[in-house]
């Protein structure tokens, strides 16, 4: 990799991995836990932010109290986990990740999914060997990318990554959030948590596909 070639720190839920019908059904199962009604795919999308008790306070009208927000949180990870088998990598994902470092370009993961039940996902995918580094959340769930993604970032200063030549690429204006907290670029893809009415609030480019996502990211780092 040459040290001056764009780097692309990828998402994974709801980006390179199309999980977001698992999240709708663990996200309504959750609900059901403490006595709220189920939410359409739209509404999740239209009201969907970080953190994501803000998420539910735009729900509930409220932010939940901190008996509440455990109990959501861990019912959201258990029914998540169970239907995740049904999930898969994004629609041609294979083919871009693998023409990307053919190019003689790098890529990472960056993702809020915890540490180690990312990693064994990724490997069983087939995928790992494309990235110089795969990073998930430590510590507690539901806060900002930021923070996590200048630590990302940091840690490939080895590996000749500058920031300023970084494409972020995810399903969240959070992510926008973190790159640009970070010093680096943003592409939003619609694909996942987000409506493309809040994606567009970000103020960076959105995308419709990560095919198209990868071509922006050659455009915005000359």
């Amino acid at each position: 990799m040459g040290k001056h070639a764009t780097h692309i720190v990828w998402d994974w839920n709801g980006t390179l991995f199309h999980d977001i019908d698992a999240v709708i059904g663990a996200t309504n199962a959750a609900f059901g836990e403490i006595g709220l009604p189920p939410i359409t795919l739209e509404r999740y999308r239209e009201l969907y932010c970080v953190p994501i008790p803000r998420f539910y306070e735009r729900l509930m009208g409220r932010l939940p109290t901190d008996a509440e927000w455990v109990v959501m949180d861990e019912a959201f990870h258990r029914h998540y986990t169970l239907r995740r088998e049904a999930c898969a990598l994004a629609e041609g994902v294979e083919m871009l990740l693998e023409s990307w470092g053919t190019a003689g370009r790098s890529q990472s993961i960056l993702s809020m999914y915890g540490h180690d039940e990312l990693l064994p996902l990724v490997r069983d995918f087939g995928i790992e060997s494309h990235f110089i580094r795969v990073d998930g959340r430590t510590g507690p769930s539901g806060g900002s990318k930021s923070a996590h993604m200048v630590r990302h970032l940091t840690a490939l200063e080895g590996a000749r990554v500058e920031p300023g030549r970084t494409v972020v690429i995810g399903d969240a204006v959070d992510d926008a959030v973190a790159a640009r907290d970070a010093g680096a670029h943003a592409v939003l893809y619609t694909g996942g948590s987000h409506s493309r009415a809040s994606l567009l609030e970000a103020g960076v480019p959105v995308v419709d596909s990560l095919a198209e996502a990868v071509e922006t990211a050659e455009r915005l780092v000359i």
